[in-house]
């Protein structure tokens, strides 16, 4: 990287928590999100529970004013922006509003729009649709909407790149910064709990209990893991380059070391049993970072509870990381926020700030039976304090894509 790039806020909003203050805590607690969906119809389902962010009311973060014709992914988005700029202090003006930016990893985020203006169009014809909520149904109008709502003027990017897409927005957003394109980036992503997407995910077998109608259990790394807990999520991430956020007092959380991402094109929906792909991506992030696996005190995995990808993650840090692999902690928070797609790499990176600044690893919680095939440190069920300076930062799908991110303590 050219240019030292710094993290000077974060606004977050997951199942287990609003606000970095209280996401923090919720991870430090090892709190769950999961509960009875209650936005849609489940009953006629195995599957009951998911990762919703309950009783949201866009009103708190936004005000009254032109919240009528926005979809929830939107809404969702539009308070993380709310809470990143005011954790961040920014102040955006006409005179700095071309220098900031915003980039916004979501793939799913339109589904709800595009369905129900469709189901308008064909059940009543295309003359009846509503003109208002057709905006919605473009995958990039929830980070369009982030940029009108706060007068942000620099580039405006979406990326879809499945289960990385936000921490691929994350990269761009540090591209752009090294290229001098913007002194300041809102950079994170968004997805909605809606029928549809829980629904895709429940008919693909992808979730826990939709295959044998057993309670559903999110525990990545314990033998008993059989699928996922969907959720919903949205998280910005202020990012700065440093002289610029020295220059206007900014409190800096951390600093960025390095992003990386490689393709493994395996088979669609399909993850590559060796893994070659998040192996080859977390040994550029460390080469290009200069650092050894002894530099890295903790990893954020991606561990979702399915068991290929659990055990793929393990066998990739044994690889990579050698004799060391078993002395790093390695924890899975999507064991308490459910595994929320494209927002999931976002709140990864926001609960890896919160190790670093606050000093525990967040526990990777309902581990009680250990997997013969996964046997790394994954500080089970209770947070660990720790003092830690590098934090690895694991996101990978099972169509190819792969990216890490490694942060690291912020000193002068």
């Amino acid at each position: 990287m050219d240019k030292r790039i710094v993290i000077s806020g974060i606004g977050v909003l997951a199942s287990n928590g609003v606000g970095r203050a209280q996401y923090w805590q919720s991870l430090r607690q090892g709190k769950t999100g999961f509960k009875e969906v209650s936005l849609f119809d489940v009953s006629n389902l195995k599957v009951k529970i998911a990762g919703e962010i309950s009783d949201f009311d866009a009103k708190v973060f936004l005000g009254q004013k032109g919240l009528r014709s926005l979809d929830r992914s939107t809404k969702l988005l539009c308070s993380a922006g709310k809470l990143a700029i005011d954790d961040a202090a920014l102040n955006i003006t006409e005179e700095n509003s071309q220098d900031t930016g915003v980039v916004v990893g979501t793939t799913l985020g339109s589904v709800y729009s595009i369905s129900e203006f469709d189901k308008t169009a064909l059940r009543e014809g295309p003359r009846f649709v509503n003109p208002a909520e057709f905006p919605n149904t473009v995958i990039n109008s929830p980070g369009s909407q982030v940029s009108i709502k706060f007068n942000i003027k620099g580039f405006n990017t979406t990326i879809s790149t499945g289960f990385t897409a936000s921490l691929d927005a994350i990269g761009y957003a540090i591209d752009f910064i090294n290229f001098g394109r913007a002194n300041v980036v809102l950079a994170g992503g968004v997805e909605e709990m809606c029928i549809q997407t829980f629904l895709g995910f429940y008919k693909l077998e992808f979730m826990s209990g939709s295959k044998d109608g057993n309670l559903p259990i999110c525990c990545p790394f314990d033998k008993r893991r059989n699928g996922i807990i969907f959720g919903e999520g949205a998280a910005f991430l202020v990012l700065e380059e440093l002289e610029h956020a020295l220059s206007r007092g900014a409190n800096i959380l951390v600093e960025i070391t390095n992003f990386s991402s490689v393709f493994d094109p395996y088979r669609i929906n399909k993850y590559n049993p060796r893994g070659d792909g998040i192996k080859n991506a977390m040994r550029l992030a460390l080469e290009e970072a200069r650092l050894k696996p002894q530099d890295i005190d903790y990893i954020c995995a991606n561990a979702n509870s399915t068991v290929k990808a659990d055990k793929i993650e393990t066998d990739a840090i044994k690889e990579i990381f050698g004799n060391q692999a078993k002395k790093i902690p390695v924890s899975a928070i999507k064991s308490m926020t459910g595994e929320c797609f494209s927002v999931s790499a976002v709140l990864q990176v926001a609960a890896a700030v919160g190790a670093v600044k606050e000093g525990f690893i967040p526990p990777t919680v309902n581990y009680h039976e250990k997997d013969p095939e996964c046997d790394l440190d994954y500080v089970p069920n209770q947070a660990r304090q720790k003092e830690i300076r590098n934090v690895l930062v694991n996101s990978f799908g099972p169509s190819g894509n792969n990216s890490c991110l490694i942060i690291k303590r912020y000193e002068k």
